[in-house]
């Protein structure tokens, strides 16, 4: 993208009371953000959502020299500007309505690899989630995959530095510019994970890692991933909100089970209990669930022979849960007019054969790739 292109995207990040769904709403109309600019504002004020309070905003800025200097930064730090709806922008976070419009990013890491897996959990670990955060990320070693996290004390440092372990590519996204690495003590691990990964943030890189910051952040981390792994959490916290995104999103969730009086593990119990995420004990349930295989198996030829395999009503079930997922059983019995008997139990038998499973909302979805 040209550099003109550049400052007027950036431009449009900067201009009060205008979010990210305003600018993909603008962009409907105007074929070039510069256009935003120059339009009369009579035209701005007839856009759904702008206004005349917003139109007034987007007529009256002007500091386009600071996101020349920005640019400039960018430049300098080998820092990418990603921005929303050309093909470098992450495919996972196209798809997300309030997605930022523009992103920051430095690192090695592809964005645009499949398998990405946002694992996040309390600041204050115990021993049985780190434990289990090793154990995850260690089983996921051979299925070239991609952990993000968030950077934070506890259970996201422990991903970030068990995926380095195990050399697997760990992004952290960051609830601040790349001036400023939160926390200070991570100074390091992010700096080993340029090589081995890479660091996104929406923020420009003087922005400061202040309180409001993180929960925009934690919108990036489930937007981007596939899956979202919750591995111990309280009754409140930034994994709780990243879990609800995700959902939003209709993201896979997951979350690892606690004992019942464990205050760590309340938020995981809680989610698993109101199925706003399925269980699971161990890496392995997580790669079942999502039904991967490792990268020398022709997952192709497993899928063909399956759907072969699948009997006439089953594989009626399958091409309309593929065609229109999330899935309901209400519009499954509708779209097939199957009873509700024949249906439940061909729809069983698709799970058992890992080709669908289900999602929070009693929804359905066909296994990820």
């Amino acid at each position: 993208m040209d550099e003109e292109s550049l400052l007027y995207h950036l431009a449009l990040t900067q201009i009060p009371q205008i979010g990210d769904i305003h600018i993909g709403l603008m962009l409907k109309y105007f074929e070039h953000p510069k256009f935003i600019f120059k339009a009369r504002r009579r035209d701005l004020e007839h856009i759904s959502g702008i206004g005349s309070l917003r139109a007034n905003y987007i007529k009256s800025f002007h500091d386009f020299d600071r996101l020349k200097a920005e640019l400039d930064f960018a430049h300098k730090s080998n820092v990418q500007l990603l921005v929303k709806g050309t093909t470098s922008y992450p495919s996972t976070l196209q798809e997300c309505i309030d997605s930022p419009h523009v992103l920051y990013y430095k690192g090695t890491a592809d964005l645009k690899l499949p398998k990405l897996v946002s694992v996040v959990g309390t600041r204050s670990p115990t021993e049985y989630g780190r434990e289990r955060t090793a154990e995850l990320i260690a089983s996921l070693k051979n299925q070239s995959v991609t952990i993000v996290s968030g950077l934070a004390y506890g259970i996201d440092t422990v991903a970030h530095r068990e995926s380095l372990k195990n050399s697997i590519p760990t992004i952290a996204v960051l609830g601040h510019g790349f001036k400023h690495i939160y926390p200070y003590a991570n100074r390091t691990l992010a700096c080993e994970m340029l090589t081995a990964g890479g660091l996104l943030t929406e923020f420009m890189h003087y922005v400061k890692p202040d309180k409001q910051n993180f929960p925009r952040r934690n919108r990036i981390v489930a937007g981007l991933s596939d899956v979202v792994v919750v591995m111990e959490s309280g009754a409140k916290g930034g994994s709780l909100i990243t879990a609800d995104v995700a959902n939003s999103y209709n993201k896979d969730v997951l979350a690892y089970p606690g004992r019942a009086n464990d205050i760590q593990s309340i938020g995981c119990n809680q989610l698993i209990r109101t199925n706003k995420a399925n269980l699971i004990t161990c890496g392995q349930e997580l790669i079942d669930f999502m039904n991967w295989v490792p990268a020398n198996v022709d997952r192709k030829a497993i899928q063909v022979e399956l759907f072969l395999a699948l009997e006439e009503n089953e594989r009626l079930i399958y091409e309309i849960i593929a065609e229109k997922q999330p899935v309901s059983l209400d519009d499954l019995s509708i779209l097939t007019e199957l009873r509700p008997s024949i249906l439940a139990a061909m729809v069983l038998s698709l799970e058992m054969k890992n080709l669908i499973h289900p999602v929070p909302g009693k929804l359905y979805k066909t296994a990820s790739r």
